[in-house]
């Protein structure tokens, strides 16, 4: 007989309860304002985040999204995006680490028991981590999967290979995702270190450096039946498991764009010099270079909102998840996620147009912005955004159900 979930796990225990969401966006800017002092480092050195993410679980942050009848603080998805965007101005893999964690913890609440609910949140609570093994290499699509899950006694068995395995390295417990035999989706839990689980660190992309997005073998490894979630489900029907995993893309790519866009105003105010044609003493000065500089502060403030505005849609879809209203925050969160990949890439380009050449000295470290949003945007491709969202309001085609929605 397998053991009560409850003896699962040693009893972590956060060392932070925060009670509003006021604490919550303080504690995050707190976080935040340690995290840059060494984020430049971590990326030129590739230094793993390990102890900053051990912070992040003791701040109780990570455990902001559980409902509250489980306990936890449930805050908005505009405060969930804002808390993201606010590390992610510090440092945006550590922004993006925890995405997963709460992409998990909302497909739990949809779908998953309540024995499940109770003690899944309450490892949250706790301060665990929860890692994402999702994505494979070398299959037809992003969403097909050649990971399988078949049945073994009383609970079941899992082989297979996932890459982009982000936050997985840092977590407590790994998210496996995987299809049965009748090909269909299902999310399953298991404590890190579990027999034939390997985390492989080879990670190589040129931004994200330090998110540990690497490889996660899996063999023949055993997972209790309690420990498993019909994730399928959640697209079977209206939910907001999407919504919510890209509103925390969306904010990530936004604190991106915060973060560059710091760094062209210190930059033109402390080392700039002005155009020789411009007639003006100080590089601030220049009106071409002050009109770039609101155009970007405009369109930050404009993806701001929007991600706001999604948020709050998102808020009433989980209220009540009708086809209209889930319909509504996909296309939102849609919105947003193709403004925030704009200013991403626009901003860490503008850095460079309005500081000129001795910004590109590789001391300085500043191309970790561009490097950043242009491998973060990858995500989940906004030309397809854009289709999904004319192809409601012309023909309306109403979004596909997919967590990349």
């Amino acid at each position: 007989m397998n053991a009560p979930l409850h003896e699962l796990t040693p009893d972590r225990v956060a060392t932070n309860l925060l009670e509003n969401e006021q604490q919550v966006i303080t504690a995050a800017q707190e976080l935040a304002a340690r995290f840059a002092v060494s984020a430049s480092r971590r990326d030129s050195d590739r230094l793993l985040p390990f102890e900053e993410l051990d912070q992040l679980a003791r701040s109780g942050l990570l455990a902001i999204t559980v409902p509250s009848q489980y306990g936890g603080l449930d805050v908005s998805n505009a405060v969930l995006a804002e808390v993201t965007a606010i590390l992610s101005e510090a440092d945006s893999s550590i922004g993006q680490i925890p995405q997963n964690h709460f992409y998990i913890l909302e497909a739990l609440r949809t779908d998953g028991s309540e024995e499940q609910k109770r003690y899944f949140f309450g490892r949250a609570l706790a301060g665990d981590r929860f890692g994402n093994a999702l994505s494979e290499r070398g299959t037809k699509t992003v969403g097909h999967y050649n990971t399988r899950i078949t049945p073994d006694g009383p609970g079941y068995r899992i082989n297979g290979q996932k890459y982009y395995s982000t936050g997985v390295i840092f977590a407590h417990w790994i998210t496996i995702f995987a299809v049965d035999a009748e090909d269909r989706l299902v999310m399953a839990f298991v404590p890190k270190g579990t027999e034939g689980v390997e985390i492989v660190d080879d990670w190589d992309g040129f931004g994200q450096r330090t998110t540990g997005s690497g490889t996660t073998v899996l063999n023949n490894v055993y997972v209790r039946a309690d420990s498993v979630v019909l994730h399928h489900k959640g697209f079977e029907r209206p939910t907001t498991i999407g919504s919510v995993g890209q509103i925390i893309h969306a904010g990530v790519d936004l604190g991106i764009a915060r973060a560059a866009f710091a760094e062209t105003l210190d930059f033109i105010r402390t080392k700039s010099r002005p155009w020789t044609n411009s007639g003006v003493e100080r590089a601030s000065d220049d009106p071409l270079t002050i009109a770039k500089v609101g155009d970007i502060a405009i369109k930050l403030e404009a993806a701001t909102a929007l991600v706001e505005r999604a948020g709050r849609k998102v808020d009433a879809a989980q209220i009540d998840a009708t086809e209209e209203k889930v319909v509504e925050a996909t296309l939102s969160v849609a919105a947003a996620k193709v403004l925030t990949t704009e200013i991403a890439i626009e901003a860490s380009n503008t850095l460079f147009d309005l500081a000129g050449t001795s910004s590109v000295k590789l001391g300085l470290n500043l191309d970790r912005h561009w490097r950043n949003a242009r491998t973060h945007t990858l995500h989940d491709p906004v030309r397809w955004k854009h289709h999904v969202v004319g192809n409601y309001h012309l023909n309306g085609v109403a979004p596909p159900k997919s967590g990349a929605l």
